[in-house]
């Protein structure tokens, strides 16, 4: 087979390091980014957050490695070296508040029974079969094979549902429930036998179906209740825990998520007023010792000098990048920042919502001129501080619609409509899905029902039928 050689032309795009580093650093909200310098700091020697000296002005020039003279071309000795030791490995430990735990609280309510040691077995696996919200959702024959097979355990259900029973008394009312309805009564048998608990209890206990579906007139009927009675009992209904497991706190994780906006925008004489507040960010720069150092090995032939320098110019190379893309950073966040509060000029103002305008990626991208995934990038877990609150940078984008005049309205001001046609109704006569879109016409919106039943569930709106009260 004959060798033969070719020559092809193919176009390739490739990143620069500065590229890459600025796309990873755009995408880092404020608390992230002060962690990543943080890093960047301990391990770049050539960066420096100290502040510099006024009266320092003499800059040293670049260097080139190659104006370093090399006598020999053997490996620099930090290549061939192996620091076996690394950095200080310390353990680092999270301190957090440990709460007693749904299991914990249960196994401790048990111990004060007075129960023989089997039987306290039985009452541990069944309340480890409990879900997180407190239910037994396992039929009581399934437990009974369990605890042969899996615990060695014999027992009977007629055991299991008398050992059952003792934990549905223990704290919060309602465990050990197996449906949502026995968790209701267990907690009305908890409470003082009032009339109006008698009540609730009759409605939970025969018209349950009745109560899921609302149909409250039916249900006065037939328990031959007043109004007034029906009301007391429903009062009494609805301050029962439907999930008592969840008062306990089963989880280590902090729920709390502590917000640093990115921006801050002020209103001040008539106008807004765009800030990046940099708040223990520090400024950085080139430590100035390293260029001196280069420029020293430039004019000696000592080998250690040769590697040094070679060390901290590939040093410099990245900390030179790592500055110049928190400065590119810095003004992409701004320009797109900038370009959101001009294009929503008029809610920045006062924060009503019906002043806020359809806006998408690509309107912002072709404002600012970026790619759409910059943009992307840049609001992505970003906040901005307002005269009127908190808001992640998403919440300025919606998708419109046109009213009637033929002008385009945000999703977010059809959403808001919604909801106070909802919050201001009749709540004994709901309105329906039709009705929202008749008064949505009537009010300039062009929407169909399909449109109003997607809004409503967005908004965790119930159907007409659930948001019913006497």
């Amino acid at each position: 087979m004959p060798l033969k050689q070719e020559l092809t032309l193919k176009q390739q795009q490739k990143l620069s390091p500065l590229q890459i580093q600025t796309i990873k650093l755009i995408e880092l909200p404020v608390q992230e980014l002060e962690q990543r310098i943080r890093k960047e700091l301990e391990e770049n020697p050539v960066l420096d957050d100290t502040p510099q000296e006024k009266d320092d002005d003499d800059t040293p020039r670049d260097v080139s490695l190659s104006e370093i003279k090399d006598d020999d071309d053997s490996i620099p000795a930090y290549k061939l070296h192996v620091n076996n030791y690394g950095k200080d490995e310390r353990p680092q430990y999270n301190t957090f508040s440990v709460k007693q735990s749904f299991t914990q609280s249960l196994m401790e309510q048990l111990g004060f029974r007075n129960l023989d040691d089997h039987q306290r077995k039985v009452a541990a696996f069944i309340i480890g079969s409990l879900d997180d919200d407190g239910y037994l959702r396992r039929d009581i024959s399934s437990l009974v094979d369990d605890l042969a097979f899996r615990a060695n355990i014999e027992t009977t259900e007629e055991e299991v549902e008398s050992l059952l029973g003792i934990i549905q008394q223990f704290d919060p009312p309602g465990v050990g429930a197996r449906d949502l309805r026995e968790c209701l009564l267990i907690q009305l048998r908890s409470l003082k036998q009032t009339p109006d608990t008698i009540n609730a209890e009759k409605i939970l206990q025969d018209h349950f179906t009745d109560f899921t579906n609302k149909h409250f007139q039916k249900i006065m009927t037939k328990l031959e209740l007043t109004q007034d009675q029906m009301k007391a009992a429903m009062g009494k209904i609805l301050k029962l825990n439907p999930s008592p497991g969840g008062q306990v706190d089963d989880s280590y994780d902090d729920q709390a998520q502590q917000i640093v906006p990115d921006f801050l925008l002020t209103y001040e004489d008539g106008e807004l007023k765009l800030t990046m507040p940099r708040f223990s960010i520090p400024e950085l720069r080139v430590n100035k010792k390293y260029e001196y150092l280069i420029n020293e090995a430039a004019s000696s032939n000592e080998k250690q000098k040769k590697e040094a320098a070679s060390f901290v110019k590939q040093k410099m190379d990245s900390a030179k990048w790592f500055v110049e893309a928190l400065k590119q950073r810095h003004n992409t966040l701004y320009s797109t920042m900038k370009a959101i509060i001009d294009y929503q000029h008029d809610y920045f103002i006062d924060g009503d919502e019906s002043h806020l305008r359809p806006m998408v990626l690509k309107d912002i991208a072709e404002i600012t001129g970026f790619d759409i995934s910059t943009i992307s990038r840049v609001v992505n877990s970003k906040y901005i501080e307002t005269h009127f609150g908190i808001y992640p940078l998403k919440y300025f984008f919606s998708e419109g619609l046109e009213n009637q005049d033929g002008e385009e309205v945000s999703t977010r001001e059809l959403k808001k409509v919604v909801q106070e046609c909802v919050d201001n109704e009749d709540k004994r006569k709901p309105l329906t899905d039709d009705q929202l879109v008749s008064i949505m016409n009537e009010k300039g919106y062009k929407v169909a029902r399909r449109t109003i039943a997607k809004y409503r569930d967005q908004l965790g709106i119930p159907k007409a039928r659930l948001r019913k009260e006497l």
